[in-house]
């Protein structure tokens, strides 16, 4: 096997966590895209890795004592790289424990609760309106928790940035990219969360692991050729060139970019991984 760290994953927000964590940390690493789609997380191969079949899993060629190390579950393998290079996770112990609770609330509100608000706000195949105003009006609770914590704060922590903010920044721009519950949840009233995201976002890790590569590997493992036409797409989404490369002087570019982005691979793909809000 490779010496570089291999992260088993797709581009949801438990699986972002851990590819924004690796960008951060400068981490060198091979990708495999599990597509939970067509059901990758059951093969027998998968299940090795991580025997409840679900996405993130991760395998350290070089772990403790330089034994390969197997992982699976977000805020462990977040616990275990920020262990591992010292660094995401304050070396005040207070202060670490601190943010393994903030980690915590996280892997134990956060994820599950908005996740099960996107469930039956949009996936599930009936409306239950018990299920819906139960998990909106726990969604805006937890949203509060946040921006009460985020009001003078640069990040959960203060000042750092840190596997807490890493583990939950993923979960708020799914709201808004994934579910479309700006209005569900008043989003635009979460002001210091808002503002919080859109630090997250800024750093380049983000950029890569959040709305970058993700996006191609998704595409292209749907539709081959999807990967050139995600560079092309990137230009105007997220790095915002088109006066700059005069984009629209390109008609036969932009009428393929067009056709490619159409097919349902590429729907699926590009919302995988969402670009940021304008």
């Amino acid at each position: 096997m490779s010496k570089k760290i291999q992260l088993y994953s797709l581009a949801t927000p438990n699986g972002q966590k851990v590819s924004v964590a690796l960008h951060e940390l400068g981490l060198d690493f091979d990708t495999h895209v599990i597509d939970i789609r067509k059901g990758d997380q059951f093969t027998d191969e998968f299940k090795k890795i991580n025997p409840n079949s679900k996405i993130p899993a991760l395998v350290d060629p070089d772990g403790p004592g330089g034994k390969e190390l197997a992982l699976f579950e977000s805020g462990a393998i977040l616990l275990y790289l920020a262990e591992k290079t010292g660094k995401l996770l304050p070396a005040d112990p207070a202060a670490k424990w601190e943010t393994v609770s903030w980690l915590m609330f996280q892997m134990g509100g956060v994820g599950p609760m908005f996740g099960q608000f996107g469930h039956f706000t949009k996936y599930a195949p009936e409306k239950v309106p018990y299920a819906i105003n139960r998990y909106t009006t726990e969604a805006k609770r937890l949203l509060g928790v946040l921006e009460a914590r985020l009001t003078g704060r640069q990040y959960i922590m203060g000042d750092d940035y840190t596997i807490a903010d890493i583990a939950t920044f993923p979960w708020v721009v799914c709201l808004s990219a994934f579910y479309n519950a700006d209005e569900a949840l008043g989003l635009a009233d979460f002001k210091a969360v808002q503002a919080w995201v859109n630090r997250c976002m800024e750093r380049p890790a983000s950029k890569v692991s959040v709305f970058g590569a993700y996006n191609c590997w998704v595409i292209a493992s749907c539709d081959a050729g999807g990967g050139a036409m995600c560079k092309e797409a990137a230009l105007s989404a997220y790095h915002n060139a088109d006066e700059a490369l005069g984009l629209a002087d390109f008609k036969a570019v932009q009428a393929w970019v067009d056709r490619c982005m159409e097919r349902p691979a590429s729907k699926a793909g590009m919302h995988v991984a969402p670009f940021p809000a304008s």
